[in-house]
């Protein structure tokens, strides 16, 4: 599977952006599909993961309640919803997928990465 992230900008605290992920490749709609992010002299941060069939999504806790993935297995797409952005979401955002939920949830071992977009959140 092929990852490629888009959607990433300058944005205020209090706005929003919305991220897209384009999977080519393997069948996408058999792999979950998450996002992390990295800050700047940080280490990368598990933010949100969804099943392959959409019926399971889980966040981290510092965006829960702003955030909101889906993905469009026709399209072969995978989107987050980015809401009420502060200056700590600033980062590189990576689009991941692999056949496991709980691998992306834990960071262990996740089959495919795509190159990162970055958001910048002003204040």
């Amino acid at each position: 599977v092929q990852l490629q992230a888009s959607g990433g900008g300058l944005v205020q605290a209090g706005g929003s952006l919305r991220l897209s992920c384009a999977a080519s490749g393997r069948p996408f709609s058999s792999y979950a599909a998450g996002w992390y992010r990295q800050a700047p002299g940080k280490e990368r941060e598990y933010v949100a993961v969804i099943s392959w069939s959409s019926d399971f999504t889980h966040y981290a806790d510092s965006v829960k309640g702003r955030f909101t993935i889906s993905r469009d297995n026709a399209k072969n797409t995978v989107t987050l919803q980015m809401n009420t952005l502060k200056p700590q979401d600033t980062a590189v955002y990576y689009c991941v997928s692999d056949l496991s939920v709980v691998k992306i949830q834990k960071s262990y071992d996740i089959e495919y990465w795509g190159q990162g977009t970055l958001v910048t959140v002003s204040s």
